[in-house]
């Protein structure tokens, strides 16, 4: 198995630089478009260009794209913003239980670097997942992780459903009910790290969606004591739906140094280094992941 997938676009994490900072987390989409029973549907655009003129005001050089709930599986949007911009975006896509390999080594070779389980405001039944054994097999041999977005505090019970070696990635401060250690959504993380299965980290982003009363600086150094300044990321959410009015990117952007008690360093890692490392991965690691794949 000499073959792998290539990508011309992967930039070494030696090149995260002081200049490289990465929004981790934003949707693009088109006002009037979703799937069937979809629970929203957008009013307004939101192309991908409003969000580089934010990101660039700020600073941001990178992105990485999440398909939106209301697209469901359809990824033809977010793939065509990808293939504006290769060289600057990654992409997290949403797929079926049944996809395999072949369709998640096509997604890769267009940007894609993981895949999206959105089940905020919906029942967190897992059964339709217990039989995707194929596509967790997939993500593992690609390199890839599965973002998780659950309700406050439903995090245990998704997260013992899934298989230990899965990389995961927790949107919106994993959403525990409580900002404590003894949370059960942070009990449940620790016990994953500790049974040495695949890394896990936790995006710092939208902290208007979390439960009442829970404080985004105590959560972020909550997550900076349980998991290390290596495991945590930054996004915007932008342009954050249902959240839109009251909300700014340049407020997110700098509410991280608050949340991070104006610690410079921790704030290159976690804006920079941790989404460099996750998302860009230097040539060998990425030969290495995806041993064996190519595109025919």
């Amino acid at each position: 198995m000499s073959s792998a997938v290539s990508n011309q676009t992967d930039i070494p994490v030696a090149q995260a630089g002081s200049g490289v900072q990465v929004d981790t987390h934003f949707h693009v989409f088109k006002a009037g478009q979703s799937i069937p029973d979809a629970r929203y549907t957008p009013h307004y655009d939101a192309p991908l260009g409003a969000w580089h003129l934010n990101a660039r005001s700020a600073g941001v050089t990178h992105g990485v794209v999440v398909q939106t709930s209301f697209m469901g599986t359809d990824n033809r949007w977010l793939l065509s913003q990808l293939a504006l911009h290769g060289s600057m975006l990654r992409g997290v896509a949403v797929v079926d239980p049944g996809a395999g390999l072949p369709l998640l080594a096509d997604l890769h070779l267009q940007g894609v670097r993981g895949i999206r389980l959105n089940l905020a405001g919906k029942a967190h039944d897992m059964a339709a997942w217990a039989g995707a054994a194929g596509l967790w097999d997939a993500l593992l041999q690609l390199g890839w992780h599965l973002e998780l977005h659950t309700d406050d505090g439903r995090l245990p019970d998704i997260i013992d459903a899934l298989p230990v070696a899965l990389p995961l990635v927790l949107d919106h401060f994993a959403r525990p009910a409580r900002a404590s250690m003894h949370d059960a959504s942070v009990v449940a993380v620790r016990h994953r790290r500790q049974r040495g299965g695949g890394a896990v980290h936790v995006k710092l982003s939208a902290p208007y969606r979390l439960a009442a009363g829970l404080n985004p600086a105590n959560l972020t150094q909550l997550w900076l004591h349980e998991m290390g300044p290596k495991a945590l990321l930054w996004g915007s959410d932008w342009p954050w739906t249902n959240h839109e009015v009251g909300v700014d990117y340049q407020a997110l952007y700098s509410a991280l140094d608050g949340w991070l008690a104006g610690d410079a360093q921790l704030a290159h890692g976690v804006r920079s280094v941790n989404p460099m490392r996750l998302y860009w991965p230097s040539s060998s690691q990425a030969q290495s992941n995806s041993s064996g794949i190519k595109r025919t």
